[in-house]
């Protein structure tokens, strides 16, 4: 098995990896339709020659990082139970405890550390790309800093996952995807709630808002919206990218309206506000409770899918892993391939549905905030901070965008006119 798996990695990878590549720098088409040509919507327009071609070869860059990225995690899944590697984690959370409440979170931390190693070098080089281009301002140690932090946090929370996980795959063999999907819905709920106030602020600084009049101009618009907010908060992102960014996020009594101060310092306060009625058109049209709903419906789809196909994986391959049975934590590797396997499945659909919600809000924003020069402007100089792709490739769209282009963003504010 070991020898057939590192065959078939050395020989489909490299195929792949260049499928993706001649796709990318080669087939794919960036150029602008006729129709857009000499808009607002024509990057030509509002962009330099030297930011027009640097946008066009970073976001090749990246996307074909991205492409090579999501097999890898696959690969790595497959490797750690074709090699044995789970059998030595789960060995080793036995020597150090029998009890299950300590045993299972050791596996989970060694089998989080072995993917963080052969993950960041994937990481590193993303980083370096957005050095390069001007994208990041953000020192390696302070990156290191952030990197750890998510590592620690995932770990804990996924250890605490995990461990009821199979205590319920031990008990309830038949059921316990559901039973899981139950328990899991609080759990979502919960962190929703303590994203904005726990979360983010291990990553960044946040403050109200240094500008009273901007402040309040925010507030009476959040008023006309029906949102209720009695402060914005400005988080101190300059000192990690050049990138521009607002947002509303939160439930109940941790609610909060959240500008970037790039996006302050790079922005007219007119631009500000359409950026923020944007972000006010989600909460009004409850985008948060739907995006809610759906990661809901989606936990139940994806855990009875994992269930089935759980049974098949171990049935099949089992023995070769060395894993008992799906009560077995050896078996999590295939369990997380399962998993990653399904999210990318679902991504193509989840996006369609995010970039649909980020129309409406658009539309609501400008409704709200009626001034479309502005509302261009802003997009405009978000490309133009970002080096987006105003036109990027059918593929790298349907797998990568939760927004519609800049190109049909910036257009349909030009037909609003």
């Amino acid at each position: 098995m070991k020898k057939r798996f590192v065959k078939w990695t050395l020989i489909l990878f490299p195929i792949y990896a260049l499928i993706a590549g001649l796709y990318l720098f080669n087939w794919a088409d960036y150029g602008v339709p006729a129709a857009y040509q000499g808009t607002a919507a024509d990057p030509s327009t509002f962009m330099t020659a030297k930011q027009l071609a640097l946008s066009e070869q970073f976001s090749r860059d990246k996307d074909f990082l991205f492409f090579i990225s999501v097999p890898l995690q696959w690969i790595i899944y497959i490797g750690v139970l074709v090699f044995g590697l789970s059998r030595l984690f789960k060995e080793a959370g036995e020597q150090v405890s029998r009890f299950t409440a300590v045993k299972i979170p050791i596996y989970v931390l060694l089998l989080s550390c072995f993917t963080w190693i052969i993950n960041l070098p994937i990481d590193y080089i993303s980083r370096r790309l957005s050095l390069k281009y001007g994208i990041s301002t953000q020192p390696f140690a302070d990156w290191m800093k952030d990197q750890l932090i998510s590592f620690w946090l995932d770990v804990g929370i996924t250890a605490v996952l995990i461990t009821v996980l199979y205590l319920l795959i031990c008990k309830f063999q038949k059921r316990w995807w559901l039973y899981a999907w139950f328990l899991l819905i609080p759990f979502i709920v919960f962190m929703m709630y303590l994203q904005p106030v726990v979360i983010d602020p291990l990553y960044n600084d946040f403050t109200e808002l240094k500008d009273p009049q901007l402040e309040q101009k925010i507030l009476t618009l959040a008023d006309q919206a029906d949102i209720p907010a009695d402060r914005v908060y400005q988080v101190d992102m300059s000192k990690k990218t050049n990138t521009m960014n607002a947002y509303v996020n939160g439930i109940g009594s941790n609610l909060r309206i959240v500008l970037w101060d790039t996006t302050l310092s790079k922005l007219s306060d007119k631009e500000v506000l359409f950026i923020m009625a944007h972000e006010m058109g989600h909460y009004v049209m409850h985008h948060l409770y739907l995006n809610l709903a759906l990661s809901i419906v989606g936990a139940f789809i994806g855990l009875y899918l994992a269930y089935r196909l759980l049974h098949i994986f171990i049935r099949k391959w089992g023995s070769g892993w060395g894993v008992k049975g799906v009560g077995d934590i050896t078996s999590l590797p295939a369990l997380m391939l399962i998993f990653s396997l399904l999210s990318f499945a679902a991504s193509p659909i989840e996006l369609t549905i995010s970039r649909s919600a980020e129309k409406a809000a658009d539309e609501y924003a400008i409704h709200l905030q009626d001034d479309t020069d502005a509302a261009i402007g802003s997009f405009q100089e978000l490309t133009v901070n970002s080096l987006s792709e105003v036109n990027p490739p059918w593929l790298v769209k349907y797998l990568r965008y939760g927004h519609p282009t800049m190109m049909e963003r910036i257009h349909m504010l030009e037909d609003e006119k």
